[in-house]
């Protein structure tokens, strides 16, 4: 075949490629658009359709009545506390599982990963849960939100996965032969070249603290103790409304485009720390969650 036509071919499947993905980046970048721009709207441009794009009347009416609620801030402290304590704990459990069932030398390694596997397909239900949580004297505490998923077991084998395909015996002999232990090796060696999947194991667990609503819904009691989802979650049914308790179809209007404006900015104020920490940890997103899915 002609080299100019293989060359023209190539350059149609490339553009096909970039009006293919552009359309995508339009589809998934379009609703977030739209719930900024709704959060800066005023109510009635919300509740009439008038936002496309920009926002139409720009307010902070939304962001003002939320923050202006007594305990939004204790709600982003917490969060943020169950977050940094609940991920420190989740990369110290997962590494630690994960690179001992690495090593060929671990005895007895296959069965202790078949139980954890196990724990993946079955497990005792919300019942005898929250009875344990309960018996060991972690409700209402911050621990009931960090010690209960400790170890999630799927990131596990990711980490497993990794550690097997780039920590190679090589060094880890030259290791041994220099007296370095078991420990030592995994924060000095181990810890420094697993950067990248770290990063990446970060970012999931921290995102699944971040947004963790069911487990404080369940555990906790005390509002200087609630995350910010349930916080969220009581600002946003505060306004809820009754059509059977109003007559004035300009109150109803008013009422609905205000529900409406508030849970556009909810959404803004619960995603922006995710979307602020997610590009520094970008660079390493790709590496890490590749060699880790790598079948070992």
């Amino acid at each position: 075949m002609d080299k100019k036509v293989i060359a023209n071919s190539d350059k149609a499947f490339v553009m096909c490629n970039y009006i293919f993905l552009s359309i995508v980046l339009m589809v998934v970048l379009y609703p977030l658009i739209y719930i900024v721009s709704s959060s800066f709207s005023s109510t009635s441009a919300v509740v009439s359709g008038k936002v496309w794009f920009l926002p139409v009347e720009p307010s902070l009416m939304g962001y003002n009545a939320i923050f202006k609620h007594p305990h939004i801030w204790i709600g982003y402290k917490n969060s943020l506390i169950y977050m940094v304590l609940g991920t420190s704990i989740n990369i110290i459990m997962t590494i630690l599982a994960a690179y001992p069932l690495s090593r060929k030398e671990f005895v007895g390694k296959n069965a202790i990963m078949a139980l954890f596997v196990f724990t993946m397909l079955f497990n005792g239900g919300l019942i005898p849960t929250y009875l344990l949580v309960n018996n060991l004297g972690l409700t209402n505490t911050i621990w009931a939100m960090v010690i209960p998923n400790a170890m999630a077991v799927w990131y596990v084998i990711i980490a497993r996965t990794y550690f097997q395909t780039t920590i190679p015996d090589e060094l880890y002999e030259a290791a041994v032969i220099d007296g370095c232990r078991d420990i030592k090796f995994i924060v000095s060696i181990v810890v420094p070249l697993s950067a990248p999947i770290i990063a990446v194991l970060s970012l999931f667990y921290a995102v699944g603290h971040w947004n963790s609503y069911f487990a404080a819904l369940i555990y906790i009691k005390s509002e200087k103790l609630y995350p910010l989802q349930i916080i969220l979650r009581n600002i946003l049914i505060q306004n809820e409304i009754d059509p059977n308790m109003l007559v004035d179809v300009r109150t109803l209007l008013r009422q609905q485009g205000m529900k409406d404006l508030l849970k556009y900015s909810l959404i803004v104020v619960a995603s922006l720390p995710v979307l602020i920490i997610y590009p520094f940890v970008q660079k390493y997103f790709v590496k890490g969650i590749m060699v880790g899915a790598l079948k070992g």
